[in-house]
């Protein structure tokens, strides 16, 4: 659901380093569209704001006095007033992964693939707003990465100085799930860190992915490349803190309570009537199971690894990135500056929405996924 610098577990100012604000310097050819020219659509609610970049328009033309297109709404919402037949059943399964138990969810049985990627902190729960829908003309998948949810969670430290949760192992999980469980080619719908372990996936084995949709994915912002070089050496004892002395478990337990999870979550939703009792659950419960706390303690202390920028020069992919305007832990100002990269075709705005936007308002994600996929799905044998 985030990232260390946004966590789902959210840790305030506990883990706010200061970082050189140099990073955010953007490309000298983006030229990104600003919040005050967009253009919104309506009918019952504000919907969204889509930025297109044309062959047509120059790359030093200003595109903040234009939008080049946006979506109606016939496109992007569905009409839930009206009644819909039965979705279709959503099956909880085991994968065995390389000696590990992996947890998925599946449903549907036509039409191109689709594998959901959640977030720090989250499970595949995350998407049960999305999957039943999804698979109507979809065949969905949403996995919990090792670690995480109702997956094995190994003991990082039987591994020797090596880190065992890194997003080289869950690209290489998701890839290897493409092919042992959908044994096709599929789609990555990411949320936050899933975003960045997408990307990983589709640059290690671009065969596998035909396209990725990118919601708030986490921008990292204490990877240990965008801090000053005087904040490092404390980021590096207070990482060694939490992993090697009682006060990361007092952390952890402080925190993964009812109380904290849901005071957490209304943080980072917008709407916080979408913060329910059954949400509160559906995140906190796995992260009390056994070896929970100690993979909650290596990823907060991994400021290593890629980084969004990095992957996505590489990805051959289409790519569209979707962000909701109110995230108070990746903001939309930082998140515009992707939208120069080649492989992004779309940068689309969501307005009122926070970080977790397909939970919190998925009447406008998956009209977003399915017009995606439409646009990019080649027919294969697999989902005739």
């Amino acid at each position: 659901m985030a990232s260390i610098s946004s966590p789902t577990l959210h840790f305030s100012t506990e883990l706010k380093f200061p970082f050189d604000p140099s990073h955010r310097r953007r490309r000298s050819s983006t030229v990104a569209p600003s919040s005050s020219s967009g253009k919104t659509v309506r009918s019952r609610e504000l919907i969204a704001v889509r930025y297109r970049r044309r062959a047509s328009v120059p790359s030093s033309s200003s595109l903040s006095n234009a939008v080049l297109n946006e979506y109606t709404t016939q496109d992007l919402v569905e009409d839930y007033n009206t009644p819909h037949p039965p979705q279709p059943e959503v099956q909880s399964r085991i994968w065995r992964w390389r000696g590990h138990s992996i947890r998925y969810q599946c449903c549907g049985d036509s039409g191109p693939a689709l594998v959901l990627i959640h977030g720090f902190g989250a499970n595949s729960d995350h998407w049960r707003k999305n999957i039943p829908v999804l698979a109507k003309s979809h065949r969905v998948y949403a996995i919990d990465l090792i670690g995480y949810g109702y997956s094995d969670k190994p003991n990082p430290r039987d591994f020797g100085d090596d880190l065992f949760y890194t997003f080289e192992r869950w690209a290489t999980q998701i890839n290897n799930f493409s092919v042992e469980v959908v044994k096709d080619k599929a789609f990555l719908i990411c949320n936050s860190i899933g975003g960045v372990v997408g990307l990983q996936a589709a640059v290690m084995q671009p065969q596998i992915c035909r396209g990725i949709v990118i919601l708030n994915i986490s921008l990292r912002m204490l990877h240990i490349k965008k801090q000053p070089w005087y904040g490092r050496p404390l980021i590096r004892s207070f990482q060694n803190l939490l992993r090697n002395t009682m006060v990361g478990k007092f952390f952890f337990n402080s925190v993964a309570t009812p109380e904290s999870v849901k005071s957490i979550l209304c943080q980072c939703y917008h709407d916080t009537s979408q913060v329910t009792d059954e949400l509160v659950q559906k995140i906190l419960q796995p992260g009390l199971e056994s070896g929970a706390v100690d993979v909650f303690l290596e990823f907060i202390c991994y400021s290593g690894g890629p980084l969004p920028e990095e992957l996505l020069p590489q990805v051959k992919c289409p790519v569209l990135i979707a962000w909701g305007d109110k995230d108070p832990w990746e903001p939309i100002e930082l998140g515009r500056a992707f939208e120069s990269f080649d492989s992004v075709e779309d940068f689309v705005v969501l307005p009122d929405v926070g970080h977790c936007p397909q939970d919190e308002a998925p009447h406008l994600v998956n009209p977003l996924v399915e017009s995606f996929v439409a646009r990019h799905a080649m027919p294969s044998a697999a989902s005739t």
